[in-house]
């Protein structure tokens, strides 16, 4: 391989949106090359969105446990955690899926590189490998893919907490987890690791969880979490982090003057775009707000011939919209698939869940959003207890919800908390995607009995 071995495409990260740029590009004929300087996948596969679902199922079995009982079946012993396992399955999951990636690349013919990648001028980028030598590639376009990374905690003591990358793999179960943070991140952790069996609490320095969300939704998460065991509190922060005596535990001072007691503290207070060591600056590369790179509607940066999609341009940090950039920007560059138009991306009506347990669902407005400008709404809810719960004891309730535009009669907006939020949202995201209408809801005939019925039969709730 010469020093300056020319491609097509040379991009920068092997997480969800380098590797769908890298495979779409190579597809159409262009010389691709990927480098990567850690496992395949990014943060979705290694510490993101897979091991995460695969600890909420875990959790989930302990309710499930208890709620056998309310159905008749009768369980030898209580069950317990083996965490060791647990962690062992995880890690083999998670090498066969940064097998398959690796495999993507190999199959569609992409060069792939094993080193920490930085830009070296126009057209340029320099590769360190593994063995300490650096290599220098010429493209004609550099595709920047890097995600993001866990904001580390900046008070006295940080250097004792741990964020999401370390979490799953703990060398002990913590039977005392305190989580900083009340975004997506930190709800999810703070349930999952209650569910678990860890005695947990959640502290937020902002008035209620999951800022950005449907107001309703936030109240009606936070009750339920509190009523399955998470402390949570709110309009409070951590002053500074101690180590306790047995330099395992962690002494935690609040800034309410409280003092905690945590076998690990997590810090899931955001995340920031990981660009350390690019050579953004010397490229000429914009950075916005937070350290995100800027990019127009194309994707491009502002230098020449790079583009950057994913978390680093700090959109939506979500992989299915990381794939979805990838693809429009292979489009603009390559032209599309045969047969096919060019994709545009498109940020509106994008369903996403949040793994709390219950988990929470949704796509389009939420109430405060639709009401902005002035717009006349209506909103139509049902909070029920689902027909499972009748039998098994359990007081989690559901909550669904529609926000509809009144003169149009077009629902904008759907969010459900409860068992299977994700799944049912998904569905429902296709029509309002379609541009569907409260009365088109209507004249659906639900499935009974499920929760997802009670979206074609809501009625309304208030006008505003």
């Amino acid at each position: 391989m010469t020093a300056q071995q020319s491609f097509d495409l040379f991009v920068i990260g092997g997480g969800s949106g380098g590797v769908r740029a890298a495979r779409m590009a190579a597809q159409r004929g262009a010389r691709v090359a990927l480098a990567e300087s850690a496992r395949m996948g990014g943060t979705c596969v290694n510490v993101g969105c897979i091991p995460k679902k695969l600890y909420s199922y875990a959790a989930h079995y302990a309710e499930a446990f208890e709620e056998a009982r309310g159905f008749g079946w009768r369980l030898p012993a209580a069950p317990t955690l083996d965490w060791p396992a647990l962690k062992a399955a995880r890690a083999a999951e998670i090498t066969r899926l940064n097998g398959i990636y690796e495999q993507l690349m190999t199959g569609a013919g992409v060069t792939r590189l094993h080193g920490h990648a930085r830009l070296a001028g126009a057209g340029q980028v320099s590769v360190q490998g593994e063995d300490g030598q650096t290599q220098t590639y010429s493209a004609r376009h550099i595709l920047i893919a890097t995600g993001g990374t866990p904001r580390r905690p900046d008070v006295p003591g940080g250097e004792l907490a741990i964020t999401s990358d370390e979490v799953f793999d703990l060398p002990a179960f913590p039977r005392r987890l305190l989580v900083v943070g009340g975004g997506y991140i930190g709800c999810e952790m703070a349930s999952i690791f209650h569910g678990l069996g860890a005695q947990t609490t959640l502290v937020y320095r902002g008035e209620q969880i999951l800022r950005g969300f449907d107001g309703e939704v936030r109240d009606f998460i936070a009750a339920q979490m509190q009523q399955a065991g998470v402390q949570i509190r709110t309009r409070c922060d951590v002053s500074r982090i101690e180590a306790g005596a047995d330099h395992a535990a962690r002494r935690v001072h609040l800034t309410d003057g409280s003092v905690l007691e945590a076998d690990a503290v997590l810090y899931a207070t955001g995340r920031v775009p990981n660009t350390r060591g690019l050579g953004l600056d010397e490229a000429g590369v914009r950075q916005g707000k937070g350290g995100h790179i800027e990019v127009d509607e194309r994707f491009a940066t502002s230098a020449p011939g790079i583009y950057a999609v994913g978390d680093v341009v700090g959109r939506m940090a979500l992989t299915p919209v990381a794939l979805a950039e990838a693809m429009a920007l292979v489009d603009a560059l390559f032209g599309p698939a045969p047969g096919q138009s060019a994709r545009a991306m498109a940020y509106d009506n994008i369903a996403t869940a949040v793994f709390t347990h219950p988990p929470i669902g949704t796509v389009g407005l939420t109430e405060e959003q639709a009401r902005e400008g002035g717009r006349a709404i209506r909103v139509y809810r049902s909070d029920f207890r689902p027909l499972k719960h009748t039998l098994s004891g359990r007081a989690e309730r559901t909550l669904v919800k529609l926000v509809v535009d009144d003169a149009s009669d077009r629902v904008l907006g759907l969010h459900m908390v409860g068992a299977d939020a994700g799944e049912i949202v998904q569905g429902f995201a296709v029509a309002l995607q379609c541009g569907a209408t409260k009365a088109q809801f209507d004249a659906t005939l639900g499935i009974h009995p499920t929760s997802a019925e009670e979206f074609v039969t809501l009625r309304q709730v208030s006008r505003r």
